[in-house]
């Protein structure tokens, strides 16, 4: 297609600040956003929040910076019981079109994995960098280098008096590493848009799918007894080690993983096949004595195909139970008589799988191509918000970003000495700016 004069401008306007998107991008990695355990206090949320506010606020934007209420938030997809938002306020900030075109909602989250062990970075985590024309720091691909390049997309678009017909949006969450509570904390509070672009660091791919997963505890039963002594037949009595059960359920969970694995159905030209894996395990009580009972944690990631109705996974949850049951009573008389048992944890995340012919797709891929960094259609195998927003909020999104994640399955993001490449930070600010000149103009 090619970028038109307008467009040509932009990206002109864009490279020339490039100065500015480095020291945006040093300044909220600045900003200790930490993932958060359950009952841990905010940390610096509420500052970064603020300062993207100031600066979209600058810009022309109509600012809700909002800080969700227990209570609201209470039961809703994605938010673990009793969690609060105090201290981590979310940011919708619109930039109003001037009527007539589509909407676009570009999102972020602004928390990061923990930056430990500290000591094995060769520059301090929270501290941005410059080395070799790469920017490191916690959080540098992951996602505040693509905050920064979105929000400085959306100020050259207004500093430059770009005609918009649609609105734009720019939407930054908390809460994606640890629950995926700050994105359902934006569709409760109303968030509207007719598509949406997740910056994660997709190193110039457009994401259209990705997984989603569900977590459990297997309990499997044993009988204690001493382990120093003989022990008779279980049916006479005799001791049970859940240990060795345990193994048995292991191999029910492998038989699973190859029976997905071998369905067709299942296939996915962009995410990887469902799997199934033991990723915990506890037993024991006391050194001599057979252990009563061994717990097995187990991570199931499924594909859109595998969804329930409400796009959830419900009926991955009871092919697990039912699949673990009948192998293990057909291996194993014990497990037959005394089956495991699966306690689900709460709020799983859903898949996402949008179709090609969604407008925002094409829009994207052209819009990277044109500034020079041509991708390819990708997925994610894990989760993202991209996938909150399209089944809850009906806002139909992608996930596009500058490198981190790559088709190739190398990645920088959550590792020691995370880094961005400044020109990578360059391209994904031009082309979204692109993309959203494209995406809202007149319908």
């Amino acid at each position: 297609m090619g970028l038109s004069p307008e467009e040509q401008r932009i990206c002109a306007r864009i490279a020339e600040r490039e100065a500015d998107l480095v020291e945006l991008t040093s300044a909220l990695i600045g900003f200790d956003t930490t993932a958060r355990e359950p009952g841990d206090p905010a940390r610096d949320e509420a500052a970064l929040q603020e300062h993207l506010a100031d600066r979209l606020a600058r810009a022309g934007a109509e600012i809700d910076l909002f800080e969700p209420g227990a209570a609201e938030m209470a039961g809703r997809p994605l938010v673990p019981p009793g969690l609060d938002f105090t201290g981590r306020p979310q940011l919708i900030a619109t930039l109003r079109g001037r009527g007539g075109g589509r909407s676009l909602v570009l999102n972020g989250h602004i928390d990061v994995v923990s930056a430990q062990p500290r000591d094995r970075w060769r520059s301090d985590p929270f501290v941005a960098e410059v080395r070799d024309g790469n920017l490191y720091g916690r959080g540098a691909c992951d996602m505040k280098g693509g905050i920064a390049a979105m929000v400085l997309a959306t100020e050259v678009l207004a500093e430059l008096d770009v005609p918009l017909a649609g609105d734009l949006i720019v939407a930054t969450n908390t809460d994606e590493e640890s629950s995926g509570a700050g994105g359902s904390a934006l569709v409760q509070h109303g968030i509207a848009a007719d598509a949406g672009i997740v910056t994660e660091p997709t190193g110039f791919d457009t994401w259209i799918a990705c997984r989603g997963s569900e977590y459990g505890v297997i309990t499997v039963p044993g009988r204690p007894g001493h382990a120093e002594v003989r022990q008779p037949d279980w049916r006479r009595g005799g001791a049970v080690n859940a240990i060795d059960k345990a193994a048995v359920v292991l191999a029910a969970i492998e038989s699973l993983r190859r029976e997905w694995a071998g369905r067709r159905e299942f296939d996915h030209p962009h995410v990887s096949p469902p799997s199934l894996l033991a990723t915990m395990a506890r037993a024991g009580e006391w050194a001599v004595t057979y252990p009563a009972t061994c717990e097995l944690t187990i991570a199931v990631m499924f594909v859109a195909a595998q969804a329930d109705e409400r796009g959830a996974g419900s009926r991955v949850r009871r092919e697990v139970e039912e699949w673990i049951a009948r192998e293990c009573a057909r291996h194993d008389d014990w497990l037959a008589e005394h089956p495991p048992t699966v306690r689900w944890w709460p709020n799983p995340v859903m898949p996402m799988d949008i179709p090609e012919s969604e407008p925002i797709v094409a829009t994207m891929t052209a819009a990277s191509a044109d500034v020079g960094r041509p991708g390819r259609l990708g997925g994610l195998d894990s989760w993202y918000d991209g996938a909150t927003l399209t089944q809850l909020a009906g806002i139909p999104s992608i996930g596009y970003g500058p490198p981190g994640f790559s088709s190739d399955g190398v990645s920088v993001a959550h590792m020691i000495d995370e880094y961005v490449p400044v020109d990578g930070l360059v391209a994904c600010a031009q082309g979204l700016a692109v993309a959203a000149m494209r995406f809202c103009r007149l319908t």
